[in-house]
């Protein structure tokens, strides 16, 4: 309940010099009261004792951080204890914070929930949070805090109050048509809407660029046995993740790895080399490399250049727009044709002698980066907010070929709804727990 007074470890679980334990409610003033301290300036950090309401044992000396409400994070009164990070200590605490009447622990997400319910942030930036406490790349981390400063807020709120006044204008149409309101109203209503049909759908055109930044760009080397696939994967974690092995069908299964690449983050997986399988388990291997292929954003065509010019007719039927050619063992070729040098998306490297390597990984991280940057608007982050943008300009549509006006008028309600599940403002309840139950505990 709302009215409850949480409390929680802020701080990550585990041994630290510091730990930080958050409270947030009514009863926050009198359970500091309880610990035998007492808040000074808001805002401002102070030494404090913390003791043991019951024993009067020192729990503590640390720092006490007082932020009244409304003037906090959630809305409410909230404390910030700062003690050392020793389990004892966070342990000791925590149990003397469950002893105290109307206080409980808090539920994952709970703080953020409370925030939003006070109207400290919208659904969008609530999500922005917790993408930010996830964040594991430099772009993972721009793009929250774009979300969080508002971007996606802003630009579906301007959205909505341009539905609500066309709203308005066509219903005063609908209401005094004896009015004899000027053409010009009519005609500047549908002129706004197809205006914003146009920017719904371009923003909705992204290519899934937030979500890649979010989710991470998948990447799938495929290529016949014996190319270097495993030896692809080893050197671009710089690790031993793979097998390597002359033994054709030595990699029967999906190896998936997830890395940082150029400030990005991509999965990375090695695949079963294609090829007439020996068996019943290279088969279902050679069939979940296939499958990978096709969902990947990108495919590594490695081929084995052993054996350069001929290339592998099933890694060749896979080839498309999103691929990059590779051929490896470049060290191997033979004759003229060996120039290692870029021939259209055509690269020669060598795993073994490292010959190329080093433009293949530059050529990688500028396609991965094209991939990613398209243009400086907050891109979509989220499935929920694809749906809802679909159902949006769906309803618009609807209402610029509608028949009769009360129609439109009908869409445009439905257009305004559907903006205001992404941002909190209507039919909120259904998904609130959805979006909050994947915090972690504190936040």
């Amino acid at each position: 309940m709302v009215n409850d007074t949480i409390f929680a470890l802020a701080s990550a679980v585990g041994r630290a010099g510091i730990a930080v334990v958050r409270l947030s409610g009514p009863a926050a003033r009198g359970a500091l009261a309880s610990l035998r301290c007492a808040p000074t300036s808001p805002r401002t950090a102070s030494m404090a004792s913390f003791k043991d309401p019951r024993s009067g044992e020192l729990l503590d000396d640390g720092l006490l951080i007082w932020f009244p409400a409304p003037g906090s994070f959630t809305g409410e009164d909230v404390a910030e204890l700062h003690v050392h990070g020793g389990r004892a200590v966070v342990d000791g605490l925590l149990a003397a914070l469950s002893g105290i009447n109307g206080l409980r622990p808090a539920e994952p997400g709970e703080f953020t929930r409370r925030a939003f319910e006070h109207g400290k942030m919208d659904l969008t930036q609530a999500e922005a949070l917790a993408d930010l406490v996830d964040a594991e790349t430099r772009a993972q981390k721009n793009q929250a805090l774009q979300q969080m400063g508002g971007a996606l807020k802003d630009l579906y709120d301007d959205w909505r109050v341009i539905l609500i006044q066309v709203l308005a204008h066509l219903e005063a149409v609908i209401d005094f048509p004896d009015e004899n309101l000027p053409q010009e109203t009519t005609d500047r209503i549908w002129v706004r809407l197809r205006n914003l049909e146009k920017a719904i759908a371009k923003h909705l055109d992204d290519g899934g660029r937030g979500e890649r930044i979010r989710d991470g760009i998948k990447i799938a080397i495929i290529g016949p046995p014996n190319a270097g696939k495993s030896s692809l994967l080893n050197f671009l974690v710089q690790r031993d993740v793979a097998i390597v092995s002359d033994i054709p069908g030595t990699t029967r299964d999906v190896i998936e790895v997830h890395m940082d690449l150029g400030g990005f983050a991509v999965t990375v997986a090695d695949t079963a080399g294609l090829r007439a399988a020996g068996n019943i388990i290279e088969d279902e291997g050679i069939r979940r490399a296939l499958m990978r292929a096709q969902a990947a954003d990108l495919k590594i065509a490695l081929f084995d250049g052993d054996i350069y010019p001929t290339l592998d007719a099933a890694t060749l039927s896979l080839i498309d727009s999103d691929t990059m050619t590779v051929i490896n063992k470049a060290d191997l070729i033979q004759g003229d044709d060996h120039h290692l040098e870029s021939k259209e998306n055509t690269l020669f490297i060598s795993l073994k002698t490292g010959v190329g390597v080093d433009t293949f990984l530059l050529r990688l991280q500028e396609w991965v980066s094209l991939k990613m940057d398209r243009g400086t608007a907050a891109p979509l982050t989220r499935a929920r907010h694809r749906h809802a943008l679909n159902d949006c300009v769906d309803a618009v549509r609807r209402a610029i070929d509608a028949p009769l006006q009360e129609l439109a008028a009908q869409d445009l309600r439905l257009a305004a709804r559907a903006l205001g599940r992404i941002t909190g403002r209507v039919d909120v309840e259904e998904i609130l727990d959805v979006i909050f139950r994947d915090f972690c505990i504190g936040k």
